[in-house]
C-alpha cells in the first residue's frame, strides 16, 4: 500500500517530519508493527537492533610496570528500549558503522584502566574478573550513547619479549609436563599391563585347546589303536590258549614218560641193585663162613700138629739140659719142679701158637708163652743155675 512501511524484526523505524516524538524526541519510533507515513510529508530512517562486534587491541601497562598486548571482543546492541534508540539514532543513524568503532575505543580505555590496577598474575589468572570490571564500569557510558553490552572476552594476553608470562607459567608447565608424563606412563603401563593380560589369556586359551584337542586326538589314537589290537589280541589270546593247551599236554607227556622210564629203567636198575646187593651180602657171608670154617679148620689142624709134636719138642728140651750144668737146691722137689716146668713150657708154648693165630694185637705166641712161663718161673721156690 502507498505510504505503509513497516520495520524488520531486528529494526527501528524512525519517522521524522511531523509532530515530535516521545519526551520531545526529533522522530518518533516505530518497532515491531507497521505505520501509514505521507510520502513527502514524513521521512522513514531505520535503525538496526540487531548484535554488532568490536575488538580491541590495546597496549597497557600493569601495575608492576610490564607492558601487556590484550586482545578482546565486546558484544554489543541497540537497546530495545525507547530511550536507547533514541540516544543511538541521534547519534549514528547516519553513520551506522561508528556504534563498533567508539564502542571499541570506550572499551580500550576502560581495559588500560582497569589492567593498570592489576598485576599479570591477576590478569592472567583472572581474566573473567577482568572482563566483569570493565563492564561495570563501562555500562553507564554505553548507555548515555543508546548502547548495551551482551559480553566482554578477553582473546589473548601477551607480554612481547619479557618473556614474564612464560617465566610465571614454567612451574606450571613443569607440573602439568610432569602429571603428562605421570599419566602417559601410567596410561603406558595400563596399556602394557592390559597387553600382558591379554597374552597370558591368549596363551592360556591356546594351551587349553591344545590340551584339549591333545586329549582328543589320544581318545581318537586309543580307539584306532584298540580297534587296530583287536583282531591281533584275539589271535594272541588264541595262540596263548593254544600254547597253555600244548604246554599241559607236553607236561603230561613228561611226566607219562617220566613214569614209563622210571618204570622201564629205574625199577629195573633199582631191582638188578638189590640183586646185586643181596648177591653180595649173600656172597660176603659165604666167604665169612667160609674164613671162619678154613680158620677153625687150620687151628684144629695146628692143636692137632702141636699135640702130636708136643712130646718131640719136650724130648728135645729135655734133651737140651742133659749136658747142662745144674744144680739143684732142694733135692726130690726141686727135680720134680724143673719137669714141670719143662711140661709147662711146653703147653704155654701150645696156647701162644693158638693165640698167635687168633689175636694178632696181643704181641707173638713166643713172648706170650715167654710171659706166662716167667709167671710161672718165677712162682716157685727153688732155683736152677744153667752154667
Amino acid at each position: 500500500m502507498l505510504g505503509y512501511r513497516v520495520p524488520a524484526p531486528d529494526e527501528a523505524m524512525l519517522i521524522s517530519g511531523g509532530r515530535r516524538g516521545l519526551g520531545g524526541a526529533p522522530f518518533r519510533v516505530v518497532t515491531g508493527h507497521g505505520k501509514f507515513v505521507l510520502p513527502v510529508f514524513r521521512k522513514t530512517r531505520f535503525l538496526t537492533l540487531a548484535m554488532c562486534e568490536a575488538e580491541v587491541a590495546e597496549r597497557c601497562v600493569t601495575r608492576q610496570g610490564i607492558g601487556l598486548t590484550v586482545k578482546a571482543v565486546i558484544a554489543f546492541k541497540v537497546g530495545n528500549d525507547h530511550e536507547s534508540i533514541v540516544n543511538a539514532g541521534q547519534r549514528f543513524l547516519s553513520d551506522q558503522d561508528q556504534m563498533a568503532i567508539l564502542t571499541g575505543r570506550i572499551f580500550a580505555g576502560h581495559l588500560r584502566s582497569i589492567i593498570g590496577s592489576m598485576t599479570v598474575e591477576e590478569i592472567v589468572t583472572e581474566r573473567q574478573k577482568l572482563a566483569m570490571e570493565v563492564l561495570e564500569t563501562s555500562k553507564a557510558e554505553m548507555a548515555k550513547i543508546g548502547l548495551i553490552v551482551d559480553s566482554l572476552q578477553i582473546q589473548s594476553i601477551d607480554d612481547g619479549d619479557t618473556g614474564y608470562i612464560d617465566a610465571m607459567s614454567a612451574p606450571h608447565k613443569a607440573a602439568i609436563q610432569r602429571q603428562a608424563q605421570i599419566a602417559q606412563a601410567q596410561a603406558t603401563q595400563a596399556s602394557v599391563e592390559a597387553q600382558q593380560v591379554a597374552a597370558r589369556n591368549q596363551a592360556e586359551y591356546a594351551r587349553q585347546t591344545a590340551v584339549v584337542q591333545a586329549e582328543y586326538n589320544a581318545q581318537v589314537d586309543r580307539a584306532q589303536a584298540e580297534a587296530a589290537q583287536a583282531g591281533p589280541l584275539a589271535q594272541a589270546h588264541a595262540q596263548q590258549e593254544v600254547l597253555a593247551a600244548q604246554t599241559e599236554l607236553a607236561l603230561r607227556a613228561a611226566e607219562l614218560r617220566q613214569q614209563q622210564l622210571v618204570a622201564e629203567i629205574v625199577k629195573p636198575a633199582e631191582a638188578e641193585a638189590e640183586r646185586i646187593r643181596v648177591l653180595a651180602v649173600a656172597e660176603a657171608e659165604r666167604m665169612r663162613i667160609q674164613a671162619e670154617a678154613s680158620a677153625s679148620h687150620n687151628r684144629i689142624a695146628l692143636d692137632r700138629m702141636l699135640i702130636e709134636q708136643l712130646p718131640q719138642i719136650v724130648k728135645e728140651a729135655s734133651a737140651g739140659l742133659a749136658g747142662a750144668n745144674l744144680n739143684v737146691l732142694n733135692g726130690a722137689d726141686g727135680l720134680g719142679e724143673l719137669a714141670a716146668g719143662l711140661v709147662s713150657q711146653g703147653l704155654s708154648i701150645l696156647d701162644s701158637v693158638r693165640a698167635n693165630l687168633g689175636d694178632s694185637g696181643g704181641g707173638t705166641g713166643a713172648e706170650v708163652a715167654l710171659r706166662e712161663r716167667e709167671a710161672k718161673g718165677g712162682s716157685g721156690s727153688g732155683r736152677i743155675d744153667i752154667g
